[in-house]
């Protein structure tokens, strides 16, 4: 259900094989451990927690949140007696929002109890501005803010090895339903000019230092591509029919991303910048009386 592998010494990724291929992190420090994000499944966020315990043999201290969403803070509760990181921001969205989704997660007969032990874990350390250090044995992590994806973004720096986990505002195909275009586009620039070597996506696989330039320009292209459609879509009289010919394969992504999710994706991206942009859902022919 969940695979890892090692980023650098005493750094590791795991990548969730069920979902979306949604990533966390373990920095591994002499005494103790630190976890960036947690997975989606129970099963797979206790299966790194064993890995910590067992195979490393440390306790794990800090769990890191690089934003409030359901699969990267929903197994905060399976890390009893750790200290939670996060944004300030990201603790209020998860006090509000992230309770009434858990309510609804469990009431789902689809789920037949799959989070009954799941419990919403508020983090007990945040920040609202600038940036916090962190110390993990010779390692320091610098938790800095990455908008974009979500408003309460953020990602985790290891210095001396300059690899970042970028929570979701780095992924195979840019998802902006919950965040802002141009936050989105000014993260990628920070990025950029940050000189790594790895980035840990939060969703799909490392991007490693001869890749990143590159993959980067490739959101950017993306994002310049669907707020180009959305526009166009805007002087018709049924926008929407016109965002449904405008496949994720027309904006430069491919359709295989994420497990094959990226169409959907795409399709949700496009509806969420036309009501940025202009304040309404858009409407197609369909709904014609």
């Amino acid at each position: 259900m969940v695979s890892y592998e090692r980023v650098s010494e005493n750094v590791y990724s795991f990548q969730s094989e069920a979902y979306a291929q949604v990533t966390a992190g373990v920095i591994e420090g002499p005494s103790w451990a630190a976890v960036v994000d947690t997975l989606v499944l129970p099963e797979e966020t206790l299966a790194m927690r064993d890995f910590v315990e067992q195979e490393l043999q440390v306790p794990v201290r800090y769990v890191i949140n690089t934003h409030h969403h359901a699969d990267h803070t929903w197994g905060n509760c399976f890390f009893p007696g750790a200290l939670v990181i996060s944004s300030a921001l990201c603790r209020e969205l998860l006090a509000t929002k992230g309770v009434i989704a858990l309510e609804k997660a469990k009431d789902q007969t689809q789920n037949q109890g799959l989070f009954r032990q799941t419990n919403i874990v508020l983090p007990h350390l945040t920040f609202e501005r600038g940036e916090l250090g962190l110390k993990i044995g010779k390692k320091t992590l610098v938790l800095l803010p990455l908008p974009g994806h979500s408003a309460d973004g953020i990602g985790v720096l290891i210095e001396e090895d300059r690899v970042l986990f970028s929570g979701d505002v780095l992924m195979p195909i840019p998802y902006v339903v919950d965040g802002n275009i141009e936050q989105m586009e000014q993260s990628y620039k920070k990025i950029a000019e940050m000189g790594l070597e790895n980035i840990v996506q939060g969703h799909g696989d490392i991007i490693l230092r001869g890749e990143i330039d590159g993959a980067i320009e490739e959101n950017l292209d993306y994002l310049k591509e669907i707020q180009k459609a959305v526009r166009k879509a805007s002087r018709r009289k049924y926008p929407l029919d016109l965002l449904e010919e405008v496949d994720v394969e027309t904006a430069g992504k491919s359709r295989v991303l994420l497990g094959g999710l990226a169409e959907d994706l795409h399709q949700r991206n496009l509806k969420a910048v036309y009501k940025m942009f202009y304040g309404e859902v858009p409407v197609g022919s369909e709904f014609e009386d």
